[in-house]
Order: structure tokens, then sequence, then C-alpha cells
């Protein structure tokens, strides 16, 4: 990740780089920003054509970073919700977009927080739930062995959480 041209603090400092290499009209340098960034090709076409006067916004480098940082993580299930839950927080908070993509700020670093939680918030199952659920394991099904814990955040937790790490808010 972020290779070549490094991590970029900001749309801001991304745009500044595109604008530079526009001016010695190096357009595959754009492109490999774009593509390294997690900025969609045909936005970087934009750019280029000049159809757009920056190579991309607060939300669209947000996103980029956490496309970029997901796909590497190779994020499923549940990381894959909370990684969802993060893009739509930035949808509605710029602040946050600007936090997501400073650097040194890591998808995998609140995925350890929200992982975190689960762990140290887990709560037990009700035997009532366990007696009816069967579990496919080693190809035949089988009853859940008691006692079970599950810890998962709640929509309020996860974004609490999120906000306390992007954005250091209590």
């Amino acid at each position: 990740m972020f290779d070549k041209f490094g991590e970029f603090d900001s749309a801001e400092e991304m745009n500044r780089a595109a604008a530079a290499q526009m001016a010695e009209g190096d357009t595959e340098a754009i492109m490999a920003i774009a593509q390294e960034n997690g900025i969609d090709k045909e936005d970087a076409e934009d750019y280029i054509d000049g159809c757009v006067e920056t190579l991309t916004t607060p939300l669209l480098a947000a996103m980029g970073k956490l496309k970029v940082e997901s796909e590497d993580l190779q994020l499923g299930g549940i990381t894959e919700d909370w990684k969802n839950c993060i893009m739509e927080m930035c949808a509605e908070d710029e602040a946050l977009c600007a936090a997501v993509r400073r650097k040194g700020k890591e998808l995998k670093h609140c995925m350890a927080s929200l992982i975190k939680f689960s762990f140290e918030n887990k709560v037990q199952i009700s035997d009532k739930i366990l007696d009816v659920t069967q579990v496919m394991h080693n190809g035949k099904l089988e009853k859940v062995h008691k006692p079970l814990y599950l810890g998962v955040p709640s929509n309020a937790d996860a974004k609490r959480i999120i906000r306390e790490y992007y954005l250091g808010e209590k």
C-alpha cells in the first residue's frame, strides 16, 4: 500500500501531487496516484480531461483509503460491516473524512479497537437459544457447546469507538 507515492495526509496533499504531475504532463503518474489511493479510474480520467478541477474530494480520498486498506486486510463478515459503517459516517462528517485520510490513522487499528471492545464486552448467550441452535462442524450438524459467549458492539458503540479512534473523541 502507498508504495509509489507514499501515504497522503489529506485530499489537498493528494490534489497538489496530482496538479504537479499534470503540470509536467504525466498522466500516467496521475493514474498511478489514483490507483494507489483507491480513487476510481473514471474520476482520474475526468481530472486529466479537465472535467473537474481536482483529482479528489475529502470524501473520495477517505473512501479510497478505506477501500485500499480493506482490500489489504481482506475484510469480511463483521469487519466489512464495520468498514462500511466508517464509510457511512464519512459521508455525513467531513472532519471524519479528514481524520481517516491522516497519515498514521490505519483501518487495522480501528478494527483492533472494535475487536478489543468485542472481547471485553462479550455476553453469555441464553441456553434457551443454544438448545435450538445447530451448526455444521466437521461435516455434520451438531448442537452448540455450552456456555457460549459473544461480543459484538452495538451500532452506537461501534460509531463511538470509530469516532474515538479517528477523531480522539470520548
